[in-house]
């Protein structure tokens, strides 16, 4: 057995096949928590004498509660981890006490892109709430603006480049291969005055528009975020709609979080209670990326 005690402490959408094959690595019968924990006293009563516990993006593991539970040797998170920064666990405390953490990467880009382009289509034509201009539209010749390419943004700049869209690119660092295919580095506030659409693909909670990049972004255009977290200040974003009425919002439930209530009730915000990257298949590649850790873990 590679564990003592493996514990999953909260609802983190690993398929049943696959807790039945991780259950496998623990010498006392595995520990399931269905729900979230609301407390750090909760978390370090769930997580007790475990070496081991799997947990989603939803429960905060702080450098007090690994303090707390000298056990834990193993953290695997059941959610994207890019960043450390951004990480809903204190990685650099788990490192001073020896503890690992792996988190897995693109398994929900498929679905996650496919939201993205349906609720466009949707929009353009007018076959939901709102119609993005007076007569139905094509995707065709608009221009989208991708804002992070990473794994997720080079997809949608790929399905973009089939409908015909005119596909720009803002990224941290430029992407060289990715121009070689036609896609057009712009600088920030270029692309967003120029973009029909733009979509943000960002880490965790990182906020990158503000008060001065909602003012110069384009007259009639739409903002779709499918980050984990929001990627804008909320009160620039909430005076931007009021003052430009001619433009839409597009969310998944992980794009509006933790302001589901409030942004879906806004004028021009299509919105889904869905969590876009959470397909059924999404489930299946996350289980095998957490499995593939706990196996990977010497």
């Amino acid at each position: 057995m590679k564990f003592n005690q493996i514990t999953i402490i909260d609802d983190c959408g690993i398929q049943e096949s696959i807790v039945q094959k991780i259950a496998e690595l623990s010498k006392s019968s595995i520990l399931i928590f269905n729900n979230t924990p609301v407390s750090n006293e909760e978390i370090i009563q769930r997580i007790g004498d475990s070496d081991c516990i799997l947990l989603s993006w939803k429960t905060i593991i702080s450098a007090e509660i690994l303090e707390a539970c000298p056990s834990l040797k193993f953290i695997g998170l059941c959610c994207s981890l890019y960043d450390e920064s951004a990480a809903n666990v204190d990685i650099a405390a788990a490192r001073k006490l020896g503890i690992t953490v792996k988190g897995v990467r693109d398994y929900g880009d498929e679905g996650a892109a496919e939201f993205i382009f349906a609720q466009l289509i949707y929009l353009f034509q007018g076959l939901g709430k709102y119609q993005w201009k007076a007569d139905s539209t094509e995707l065709k010749g608009k221009s989208i603006g991708i804002i992070g390419l990473g794994t997720l943004g080079s997809m949608v700049a790929t399905m973009a480049g089939h409908f015909g869209m005119k596909v720009f690119y803002y990224n941290r660092n430029r992407k060289t291969e990715a121009e070689q295919k036609g896609i057009t580095y712009l600088p920030l506030h270029e692309l967003l005055a120029i973009c029909d659409v733009v979509t943000t693909h960002l880490p965790k909670n990182t906020i990158l528009l503000g008060e001065s990049e909602f003012s110069i972004k384009k007259k009639n255009s739409i903002l779709i975020n499918t980050s984990l977290g929001l990627t804008f200040d909320k009160v620039a974003f909430s005076q931007w709609l009021l003052t430009d009425e001619s433009s839409y919002a597009i969310f998944d439930a992980d794009g509006m979080a933790p302001y589901a209530d409030e942004l879906s009730k806004k004028n021009r915000v299509i919105s889904s209670d869905k969590f876009a990257g959470f397909t059924a298949e999404a489930k299946i590649r996350l289980s095998e990326k957490v499995l593939e850790n706990l196996l990977a873990y010497e």
